[in-house]
């Protein structure tokens, strides 16, 4: 009877999601934003001690932050640079940093289990990016740290438009 129960979605859906090998293909997590228009700011330099640990994408204030993957909504708080933050865990337990948020969609909570698409909260510029153009600061974290997400971005967007090419 647990194994049927809400209460046993998370445990399970934590195992499935960690055993899942990591994505090699993403869609963009801002609602109508195409990768092509996404500059790269990985790595670049952040003052004198740190470098920019993901990516910006640009968008209007309010505009719906989706979950990239299937995964569990790990944390939501505000804090430090990033503002309003979600942080969920996807497959093969890389972690997905979601930041600078306007807010947060109504009710989401840590242990939320995600899908792709699912909306976590709105493109803003809390925390350091206040004062900034809105905008979602977008990390991915494997084993080693931090990496360049907006390569997975554009292959995403390569396969969309494949697919939309081969329904033509």
């Amino acid at each position: 009877m647990f194994w049927n129960s809400r209460w046993a979605e998370v445990p399970r859906a934590m195992w499935e999601i960690s055993r899942m090998p990591p994505p090699t293909a993403l869609p963009v997590p801002v609602e109508g934003v195409a990768a092509r228009r996404i500059a790269d700011t990985f790595g670049a330099p952040r003052g004198a001690d740190r470098t920019h640990a993901g990516i910006d994408i640009f968008a209007s204030r309010g505009t719906a932050v989706r979950s990239a993957t299937r995964g569990i909504v790990t944390d939501v708080r505000e804090s430090g640079l990033g503002g309003r933050q979600v942080w969920v865990q996807g497959p093969a337990r890389e972690r997905y940093y979601y930041a600078h948020l306007e807010g947060w969609r109504d009710g989401l909570a840590r242990g939320e289990v995600v899908e792709p698409g699912t909306v976590l909260g709105y493109v803003g510029d809390t925390g350091n990016a206040k004062g900034t153009p809105p905008h979602l600061h977008w990390g991915i974290y494997g084993a080693d740290g931090a990496y360049d997400p907006l390569p997975l971005l554009r292959a995403g967007a390569e396969g969309t438009a494949a697919g939309s090419a081969a329904a033509d």
